[in-house]
This record gives C-alpha cells, structure tokens and sequence, in this order.
C-alpha cells in the first residue's frame, strides 16, 4: 500500500517543487555547457519561458516532469481518478498538457525549433538528449 501523508507533509513536499533551475534543467545544461555550447535560461520574452534556448540556432528546450506534464496520461490519467483531490490534479495536468500544445505552436509558428525532453529521460539517458539537440542543430545548418 502506497503511504499517505498528512495534508501538512502534501503541502511540505510541493512547496518545495520548483519552476525553474531543477535538477533536471541543471542536468542538461551542465551536459550542454560541457560540449560547448551556450544558451539562455529561462527565456521570458518567448512564449512559455523555454527551460534551454540556444539563440544562435532558435532552439527552445522544455524539460518536463513527468507527473505534472501528464506522461503517459492514458495511464496516469484513470490512476488520479483514484486519488484525493483528483478533480483538481485531473483538471490541473489537462491545463498544462494543453498549454505545451500551445506554447510549442506558438514558438513554431515564429521559427523555433522546439525540443521537449521528460526528466527522467534526461537524469538516464543526458548523452542521448545531447545528441538529440546536436542532431536538431545540425539539420538547422543543412537548411542555411
């Protein structure tokens, strides 16, 4: 059986889940930086504050976690009609599903190749996700 906590310990463990400069963002970077290359972060005048930018090549890259991106939603989604307050997380991961459709064809549509990576794929497999984004940088250079 799964623990349950307290509504004190919940609101503990979430107050301490950040928006920007996780451990996965800092992964990547790390990674990025370590091959040379340099970015922006937390990019504010592009839609959805891009995690990663690499403004040379118009790259933005999400690194998402998996819980509040809805990862595999058909599965996750009837797990959370199981539990507390699912309305609300239910309601809540819907939005933000939505709104990465969006940002993504926002910054589409302005000439942004966009790269979204999940958290785990990126703590297992950084090198793969590197050279996810050094592919994407090169097939940019084909295009010019």
């Amino acid at each position: 059986m799964a623990d349950v906590l307290t509504k004190e310990q919940r609101h503990k463990n979430m107050k301490h889940i950040r928006g920007k400069d996780t451990g996965i963002e800092v992964t990547l970077r790390r990674a990025l930086w370590k091959k040379g290359y340099r970015y922006r972060k937390n990019c504010r005048n592009l839609p959805g504050s891009p995690d990663i930018v690499l403004t040379k090549y118009k790259i933005a890259i999400f690194c998402d976690g998996e819980f509040f991106h809805g990862k595999d939603w058909e599965v996750l989604k009837p797990r959370l009609e199981k539990s507390n307050n699912s309305e609300f997380w239910i309601r809540k991961i819907s939005r933000n599903r939505e709104r990465d459709d969006e940002i993504n064809k926002k910054l589409l549509y302005e000439g942004w190749t966009v790269i979204r990576f999940w958290g785990n794929d990126i703590k297992k497999h950084t090198e793969e996700c590197v050279r996810v984004i050094e592919e994407a940088i090169f097939d940019l250079q084909i295009e010019n």
